[in-house]
């Protein structure tokens, strides 16, 4: 009997839930609690149902602090089951590193639902855990050696790293106009348009059929698996968007911007009158080579001392209102396939509207109009400028989420934020857009305390409070609360 759940504050299920099914089907007893779940109904669903195992999920970065409060609340009410990990951000190094330390018992990183059944299997099985769970704590130790080397890397020095920010040669012509300012509302998604812009390869790696489509139909060993999981899902995309069960909704816009400092600033009007919203970016700070910059998503606005006008873009969008009321009703019928083929399929509209609104959004800023590109083309980005979002590589952190969304009023699009800054509905997307010729992404990597002390002051929060939310992206270890 094993009690899974995706930790408060996140509102990711999909793998959860596949592996449930797989579980279920190989005669174990699944206490699913769904997402959100706080630390406290997890732990007292364990003790009430006698559960033997415990397996937490989650998608976004903070969901990882989550998982390691619960590792110290297992300990610290003498709990001895087995705690699973699992989620796209997770990864044997973070539970080597951060939670198996705070929990004695094993505690092992399930990479897939095709790995868990055998996982379960040997922490169950009397002749087998000991061997496994030796192993497990061998591999682990190993990786915390390794991870511990990786940080004695030497950092460059903050200053250092902004004086070899990318240098741009800050020309009028490359800072393109856009054809209105502010905001505006999509209140209803044109989602049987958006539907074209999908791209499938994405929805068979949520069911772990790893292989770029349309190639991945004719694969030898599990092409008939994914003809039919592709016919099943294009069946139930049109029966979706014929009754419009679901429903799509954004919310996008250009500001006047420049760069000042390491922040991106947002202003009322090209006469730069007043300030609607400032955006603190990160810097990489590892040594990425001779003659190399060392990059922010700020080197690609125009500084304010050029004395030029730039433009920065902003969008929310989701493709999920009605998805969770459809996929309970499926669940309600036992029909746990299709319920998380309506997830799997909703988050692929809510990739296919953010690539449709960018290629809308590169026209009205007056420079892609004469694009032609192909549905191949725009999934591999073959186009000027970048749409990063809040939790990715070049900009990790989450709560900046909480700014972009006042700025965008993003709830009128029916787009909200749960503490932790996971969007809801689940297949929803935001971010910013860059336009300048040489925006690319990129990943920040770690950073070092003189950068965090320095973002702390310019978002105007505590640095304890910044290493919590950046803690996989930390190039040191920060002192314990109190010390």
């Amino acid at each position: 009997r094993i009690v899974m759940a995706t930790v408060k504050g996140d509102v990711h299920d999909i793998g959860k839930n596949i592996v449930g099914v797989v579980l279920g089907c190989n005669n174990y007893e699944v206490i699913d609690l769904g997402v959100m779940v706080p630390c406290e109904q997890i732990l007292d669903t364990a003790l009430e149902r006698e559960a033997h195992l415990i397996g937490l999920s989650g998608l976004i970065t903070p969901s990882l602090d989550e998982m390691v409060h619960v590792a110290r609340e297992m300990k610290r009410r003498g709990l001895e089951l087995p705690l699973l990990i699992g989620g796209a951000t997770t990864s044997r190094q973070h539970t080597a590193v951060k939670i198996a330390p705070e929990y004695e018992p094993p505690t092992v990183h399930v990479l897939d639902a095709s790995r868990a059944v055998g996982v379960v299997s040997d922490l169950l099985d009397a002749g087998r855990r000991g061997p496994f769970a030796a192993q497990n704590r061998a591999d682990q130790e190993q990786l915390r050696e390794t991870y511990g080397g990786r940080r004695e890397r030497a950092l460059l020095p903050y200053p250092v790293a902004r004086e070899r920010r990318l240098a741009l040669d800050w020309r009028a012509e490359d800072l393109p106009e856009p054809a209105f300012l502010g905001r505006r509302l999509l209140a209803e998604a044109p989602l049987a348009e958006i539907a074209r812009y999908i791209d499938w390869t994405f929805f068979f790696l949520a069911w772990e059929l790893k292989g770029k489509f349309p190639k991945i139909l004719e694969h030898p060993r599990y092409g008939a698996a994914a003809r039919e999981l592709y016919e099943n899902g294009r069946a139930l995309l049109e029966e979706i968007l014929g009754t419009r069960t679901i429903r799509g909704a954004g919310v996008y816009g250009f500001w006047p911007a420049n760069r000042q400092g390491d922040d991106v600033v947002l202003w009322a009007d090209p006469r730069r009158s007043a300030e609607v919203a400032r955006f603190p970016m990160l810097r990489q700070q590892r040594d990425p080579g001779a003659g190399k910059p060392t990059l922010s998503l700020a080197d690609f606005v125009a500084p304010v001392e050029s004395g030029l006008v730039d433009h920065v873009g902003a969008f929310a969008v989701t493709a999920g209102i009605g998805a969770d009321e459809l996929a309970a009703r499926y669940e309600r019928d036992h029909d746990d396939y299709h319920a998380i083929m309506v997830k799997a399929l909703a988050d692929r509209l809510a990739e296919a509207f953010a690539e449709w609104l960018h290629e809308r959004v590169r026209r009205e800023w007056g420079y892609g109009g004469d694009e032609a590109l192909g549905l191949e083309d725009l999934l591999r980005e073959r186009y000027r400028g970048i749409r990063p979002a809040y939790g990715y590589p070049a900009c990790p952190d989450h709560t900046e989420k909480w700014r972009l969304f006042e700025l965008l009023e993003a709830p009128e699009a029916g787009v909200t934020l749960t503490e932790h800054c996971a969007m809801v509905p689940a297949a929803s997307v935001s971010g910013l857009y860059f336009a300048h010729p040489q925006a690319r992404y990129f990943t920040v990597g770690k950073i070092d305390r003189d950068q965090v002390a320095d973002y702390a002051a310019r978002k105007g929060m505590s640095v304890a409070e910044v290493e919590r939310w950046l803690r996989p992206n930390l190039g040191y270890e920060p002192e314990a609360p109190g010390a």
